[in-house]
């Protein structure tokens, strides 16, 4: 409703301290009607205080017009308003002034001081009135009508526009608040959506890695060996008929093996692209696809728990059939480990070999797992590559995710992954998690 102080005329569009044109129009039309009001009144106050008609009703103008700048200092125009009462002028003005100071940020004791001399001001006014109508003969009433028309005209005078006021001050203060924490709301609402967004983009990275992570670790192990037993095929094939015969067999299972693999982890996207009622799969889902047919790479029957560390020299067997020397030593007592660290253990392994195969065909391999107390520590190490060698020529390409996919796995379960040449030549791959 009605506000005082530079901050509202501020934040106002209307024309000076208005905040809009419509209550520009509206102060002009109330200042307009006090004008009028005052100026009528003004020719009997000029008749009694012995001045020219005129006199009277300009003064009775311009104290009217005040009433134009009552809400930016309405605390002037109700001092106007009580220092025209006794000239019985300036009623109008009085309400809306009382009106809007009551209704304004002023400090509460300003608006109690100055409605209290407006209520003071009318009631010795009217007082003095009506006794002196009592006196001449205008009222015919007891002395008790003196007091009792002063106090009712004081109080009606005073106490509706600033009970009004106040009222709607304190309306228009709830509505500000309401519409200042609706405002927060909003604000605070779209921040969780962005947050929701973020995390939600976070999440399908997140899941969209651990997928390539898991089809990498499922395939690349099985189709590496198969490119190097397809090369030796190639180089025995006259020499060795037998050999040859037990080497394509050997490319045959592992195909197999890769393709049933691929279907398990890619029927999640086949099902959903063909369901109607689905049209979207979520990533978590494809995730965790990937994941149970991770768990069953080394599993030749597609069966079982995933792959563990009792798998261990079976996975150096398949290296050793392809051509790799390599060699495996335990330290300490095999026991029972979570599953996803067995697995993390079994993936660091054969990738680990995978590599070699890819990076150092001929070259050979040392294995080493150590079971300790709070710990599983492994190490595949490789010494350097002879020049010419009958894998040399399978050629396996290599993406180089291999050891940021194993880098993962470890860090995942807070442990310490470490990867490098060694002063021999050759490619160390160490890893220890906490068990």
């Amino acid at each position: 409703m009605t506000t005082t102080g530079e901050e509202h005329t501020a934040a106002g569009t209307g024309p000076w301290w208005w905040v809009g044109w419509r209550s520009a129009v509206l102060d002009a039309g109330l200042a307009l009607a006090s004008a009028v009001e005052c100026g009528g009144e003004g020719v009997r106050f000029a008749h009694d205080a012995g001045l020219p008609a005129p006199v009277g009703v300009a003064f009775g103008a311009i104290a009217g017009s005040v009433l134009l700048v009552r809400r930016k200092w309405p605390i002037a125009v109700v001092l106007v308003s009580i220092a025209i009462t006794p000239a019985q002028m300036g009623f109008l003005m009085g309400l809306v002034g009382l009106y809007t100071l009551a209704a304004s940020e002023l400090p509460r004791r300003i608006i109690a001081a100055l409605a209290g001399m407006s209520f003071a001001g009318m009631l010795i006014v009217t007082f003095v009135r009506t006794h002196q109508g009592v006196v001449r003969g205008d009222v015919a009433m007891g002395d008790w009508f003196v007091p009792f028309a002063s106090l009712t005209t004081a109080i009606g005078m005073t106490a509706p526009p600033v009970l009004l006021g106040l009222y709607m001050g304190a309306r228009r203060r709830l509505m500000e608040s309401l519409r200042e924490r609706a405002d927060s709301l909003e604000r605070e609402l779209q921040l969780l959506a962005e947050r929701a967004e973020e995390r939600a983009e976070w999440a399908r990275n997140e899941e969209r890695t651990r997928i390539a992570r898991e089809m990498h670790d499922v395939v690349a192990h099985r189709v590496s060996l198969m490119v190097v037993h397809a090369a030796a095929l190639q180089a025995i094939a006259r020499k060795d008929p037998e050999k040859a015969v037990k080497n394509a067999a050997l490319v045959g299972d592992m195909g197999r093996q890769a393709l049933t693999e691929l279907r398990e982890m890619l029927g999640v996207l086949r099902t959903g692209g063909l369901d109607a009622r689905v049209p979207s799969v979520p990533l978590a889902a494809v995730g965790a696809a990937a994941a149970a047919a991770a768990s069953r790479a080394a599993d030749d029957s597609g069966a079982g728990e995933g792959p563990s560390l009792a798998e261990i020299d079976e996975l150096i067997g398949q290296s050793a059939a392809a051509g790799m020397v390599v060699a495996l030593s335990v330290e300490g007592d095999l026991r029972g480990y979570a599953r996803e660290i067995e697995q993390t253990a079994y993936r660091v392994v054969q990738e680990a070999l995978t590599n070699v195969h890819k990076h150092a065909a001929g070259a050979k391999t040392y294995v080493r797992l150590a079971h300790r107390v709070s710990e599983i520590a492994m190490q595949v190490e490789n010494e350097c590559p002879p020049e010419v060698g009958v894998g040399s020529s399978a050629r396996l390409p290599s993406g180089g995710n291999g050891l940021l996919g194993m880098k993962e796995r470890v860090a995942a379960l807070g442990g310490v992954f470490v990867s490098g040449p060694t002063d021999a030549g050759g490619f160390r791959v160490s890893a220890v998690i906490p068990a």
